[in-house]
């Protein structure tokens, strides 16, 4: 990128700061006036990095209904194995937020899962803090029989990434903890950037199913759970 076009891209981000203060803020000032002091989020969201993936879009939720945690190839560590970030944010969602679910988004044509399936060793060389962060993701690869990284071995690696980040959340005490008390859900999504589909984990199948299958389901458990409390 020349020095030219460094600018003129910071100069757009500069004046969407001028358009959200002079348009959207003011049409939602009740709404940030309710945020000025304190957060209520039901959701940590754990997202990739990637520019294309925006979780309050996919979602159309409003500032202050997501806490949202994001890096690269949407990667929780086990705990203890890399206690920084990721554990932090993890706790204090839980502990201090209260948040009641906690969900995984994993996404199409990711980098993070690319460099799982065809490591590049002069370019990981040259990034060892990557390099190192993906090998929280290592335990995916090992599950796959695939010998290329084309579109849908990428997918499937993502899928199968999910379901190991949600078992590394087990391992979190805060977690583990709201998972016995039953005051936490974990749940895995994939995002297909393409076509726009998100895909529900059903973790009792280890089977993606779709949003409205999923929400169906909850409402039947809802159901059962309220007639089994009548």
């Amino acid at each position: 990128m020349t020095d030219t076009n460094a600018r003129e891209t910071l100069i757009d981000l500069l004046h969407g700061v001028e358009r959200f203060n002079t348009e959207v803020f003011p049409k939602n000032r009740d709404l940030f006036a309710s945020l000025a002091d304190q957060q209520a989020p039901g959701t940590l969201f754990i997202a990739c990095a990637d520019s294309r993936v925006n979780p309050s879009l996919i979602t159309q939720t409003k500032p202050g209904e997501l806490f949202v945690l994001r890096n690269i190839g949407n990667i929780v560590p086990a705990y203890g194995e890399m206690l920084g970030g990721v554990s932090s944010a993890i706790e204090y969602a839980v502990l201090a937020l209260k948040v009641s679910h906690i969900i995984v988004c994993g996404h199409s044509d990711c980098g993070a899962m690319k460099a799982l399936l065809d490591p590049d060793p002069s370019k990981l060389a040259k990034m060892p803090t990557v390099a190192s962060w993906l090998r929280n993701a290592e335990a995916a690869r090992a599950v796959l029989e695939v010998s290329d990284a084309g579109p849908a071995s990428v997918r499937s690696l993502a899928e199968q990434n999910v379901l190991l980040q949600i078992s590394h959340l087990r391992t979190h005490p805060a977690v583990a903890a709201g998972l016995a008390r039953n005051t936490l859900t974990l749940q895995g999504w994939f995002y297909d950037i393409p076509s726009g589909e998100v895909v529900i984990l059903d973790e009792t199948s280890r089977h993606f199913v779709s949003v409205h299958d999923a929400i169906e389901t909850l409402r039947a458990s809802t159901a059962a759970a309220q007639a089994q409390s009548a």
